[in-house]
């Protein structure tokens, strides 16, 4: 059984220790909050025997030789480097970074310590991604991506009454982009890897992160668009167009459903049995890698999670959403 300790005690770490569960190889041993209380409160929850108030003694902690890490983005490189500088294996909720390098620190410090770091990137390990680059040769030459995430966020509801919540702050390196539109993105970027040109625009908020916006890409023989939002709802699937059909994607960060329209009319379902919860591949994948004494998944690998930052660091550019991470040298 694989020990592991938890930074971040939100709905999404509820999520991801429900399947960590699943997979039968993860335990909760370590809990690190910012306050006791909430620490206690959800060690005792979850069955954990530890809590830390003090990240240098968890980090240091030997009752756990991996970390989960959902903590909000501007934290995560430190946060990791620390722990990795510890021997701690590490899992971290995308966006990985705040910026691309960020990860190129975050990298060496997985290389000089032997340790597994991953992105917590659940779409690209869905039984669905898979199903699709399994059968991208049949709709023909591709050429054109069209992925679409637009969720309207109850922060932005908040956001409207004059109260500003993490999602929409910068100095936490947040956004509409890094929220939910890297599930666009990533993809893309496992499928194609970097484009030849990137064209962004976006409606910016009055706090400096984007509460909407849309990317256009140029491939070789293809473009591709994205379009994200936190600020509205799109009730539209998603599409890889190709010459000779096209794949449907419904509710693109979970692929929920997937099937193919061909240009003669006919429809071939590719959709595969996923597990409910959507996090449990991320959870087995990394249980697997630590268990096999590998240091870096050859799904979710340094280089997609590098060449996704920098996607994203030229479309903030180009949009002028800038982190106070931007401006940290290593």
């Amino acid at each position: 059984m694989i020990r592991f300790g938890v930074i971040g005690t939100n709905w999404i770490t509820e999520k991801f220790l429900d399947a960590a569960e699943q997979t039968g190889e993860l335990k909760l041993t370590a809990v690190y909050s910012r306050t006791a209380d909430r620490a206690a409160e959800f060690a005792e929850k979850h069955g954990a025997g530890h809590t830390y108030t003090d990240l240098e003694e968890f980090a240091a902690s030997g009752e756990f030789e991996a970390v989960y890490i959902a903590s909000p983005n501007a934290f995560h490189a430190d946060q990791s480097i620390l722990c990795m500088n510890n021997g701690k294996h590490v899992l971290c909720e995308k966006p990985i970074a705040s910026n691309g390098a960020e990860m190129k620190r975050m990298i060496e410090a997985a290389k000089e310590n032997g340790v597994l770091l991953m992105e917590a990137m659940k779409t690209t390990l869905l039984p669905n991604f898979k199903a699709i680059q399994s059968n991208l040769h049949k709709i023909g030459k591709v050429r054109r991506y069209v992925a679409s995430y637009c969720q309207y966020s109850s922060r932005y509801d908040a956001y409207k009454e004059g109260k500003i919540l993490n999602a929409f702050k910068p100095e936490l390196s947040n956004g509409s982009m890094m929220d939910i539109g890297i599930y666009c993105i990533a993809p893309m970027a496992a499928l194609f890897g970097k484009p030849e040109s990137i064209q962004a625009t976006a409606f910016m908020l009055d706090t400096g992160v984007d509460g909407e916006g849309s990317i256009l890409f140029q491939y070789p023989d293809h473009d591709a668009i994205v379009m994200f939002s936190k600020i509205t709802d799109s009730h539209l699937p998603s599409e890889i167009q190709g010459e000779e059909g096209s794949i449907l994607i419904d509710k693109f960060s979970t692929m929920e459903n997937v099937r193919i329209v061909y240009r003669n009319g006919e429809t071939e379902n590719i959709s595969v049995q996923q597990n409910e919860n959507s996090m449990y591949e991320e959870a087995a994948e990394f249980a697997s890698l630590i268990r096999e004494g590998k240091l870096e998944s050859a799904v979710n690998t340094f280089e997609n999670s590098l060449t996704v930052l920098e996607i994203m660091d030229l479309s903030r550019r180009q949009i002028g959403l800038v982190f106070p991470a931007d401006e940290v040298t290593s």
